[in-house]
């Protein structure tokens, strides 16, 4: 078998060092479990950066991809496919009722979204995009002009021009930001890259109201947090507001690359043909590991399960606030969750790792929490102690429960 030194060394060099991994390669996923090169066991409360919310190699859509690829897996959007019609149906009936453009990321779903913003807005003089500030959006340079972030711009100057920030669950900071040139407002429903920051309802509501009085455009990145992962199908469905047309990826296909946008009937035919484009977006192969995730969330009520054990979760979570000085938070919806320290959270995560669970910062000083929708009650204890041994280490004292 290869060893992780023999993997290590393939990449560093052969693989550009866009990433720094730590010395673990993964080589097997069940459920909530993976398995690295030297046969450690993990639980994944990271899953490939909320991918995995159906958890790793779910026999349904295991058997979904196996069928399909030895069917068709891809004949590009010059043809009908049986399956993308079909999705996109689908996506439809949960969101907006509109129709659907599909893509390959997260990235390129907010790019359409740019894209569809200036298309929609070029006859009435409209073409700039305001986002959040501490929001992030991908790393194209649209979508990284999108992103407010400057340390993920650093280096890539200069940004592409008609981008501006406010402040997220601020709306006094979108004055002077917004004018009669702005086509349309990005959101996060929750920030996941920025520290799993939640808009708050009132935010959102105030948001919609904005774009309404002055026609521009409210669109939502659901990269992150959709697909169930709130305890909502999307997580703008969580705060009472229904945008024009909202981004997704990661889950969608459980792993296997596919993103998109959903429209409103508003927007459904903005985009014609020659105006956007995508070789491999919404392929048979991608369509149907989309397909079988969604029936897996529907037959497993997953959506409810989210919202029911994230609560109980974030309660349970919330027990370590009070017994260790280090953590100050804990926030989130669903299970999509942040433990909030009052220093970097990344040698914590490092802990937990040499403890056996994965999970990995947002931002600077929060741990991000995103296990699998259909992660066992069990399995969610088992991280809590996982956790409460590695608090215990990372603050030099006994544990509560060892001095009881």
């Amino acid at each position: 078998m290869t060893t992780t030194a023999d993997i290590t060394a393939k990449y560093q060099q052969y693989v550009m060092p866009t990433y720094h991994p730590p010395s673990l390669a993964l080589v097997k996923g069940k459920g909530t479990r993976v398995w690295d090169s030297n046969h450690k066991v993990y639980l994944d409360f990271v899953g490939g950066i909320a991918c995995q919310n159906v958890g790793h190699c779910h026999p349904k859509v295991v058997a979904a991809i196996q069928e399909q690829a030895a069917k068709l897996v891809h004949v590009s959007n010059l043809y009908y496919n049986e399956h993308q019609g079909a999705l996109a149906e689908k996506l439809s009936n949960l969101s907006l009722g509109g129709k659907a453009f599909f893509c390959n990321s997260g990235a390129e779903a907010n790019e359409a979204l740019i894209k569809l913003a200036r298309l929609w807005g070029s006859d009435l003089g409209k073409y700039e995009v305001v986002s959040m500030k501490n929001s992030f959006h991908g790393r194209t340079l649209a979508t990284l002009a999108a992103t407010g972030q400057t340390k993920y711009q650093d280096g890539f100057e200069p940004m592409p021009d008609g981008f501006f920030y406010a402040e997220l669950n601020n709306m006094d900071s979108f004055k002077g930001v917004v004018s009669d040139r702005t086509a349309a407002i990005l959101v996060e429903a929750i920030q996941g890259e920025g520290g799993v920051i939640p808009a708050t309802p009132e935010f959102m509501q105030a948001v919609r109201a904005l774009c309404d009085k002055k026609n521009i455009l409210l669109f939502c990145d659901e990269v992150q947090c959709g697909m169930g992962r709130t305890g909502n199908w999307f997580g703008f469905q969580g705060t009472g507001v229904t945008p024009d047309a909202f981004s997704m990826a990661k889950s969608l296909g459980s792993g296997y690359p596919v993103g998109g946008i959903v429209t409103g009937p508003k927007l459904a035919d903005v985009l014609q043909p020659g105006k956007h484009a995508s070789t491999f977006g919404g392929s048979p192969l991608a369509s149907a590991a989309a397909l079988a995730t969604i029936r897996v969330i529907e037959e497993e009520g997953l959506v409810e399960r989210a919202a029911d054990i994230g609560t109980e979760f974030q309660e349970a979570l919330g027990d370590f606030v009070e017994a260790y000085e280090h953590v100050k938070e804990i926030r989130g919806r669903g299970l999509m969750i942040g433990m909030v320290f009052d220093q970097p959270a990344k040698p914590f995560a490092k802990i937990l790792a040499e403890n056996g669970l994965l999970a990995i910062p947002a931002g600077e000083n929060v741990l991000r929490l995103l296990p699998p929708l259909n992660v066992k009650n069990s399995e969610l204890d088992e991280a809590l102690e996982i956790m409460d041994d590695a608090l215990a280490e990372w603050h030099g004292v006994e544990k509560p429960s060892d001095e009881e």
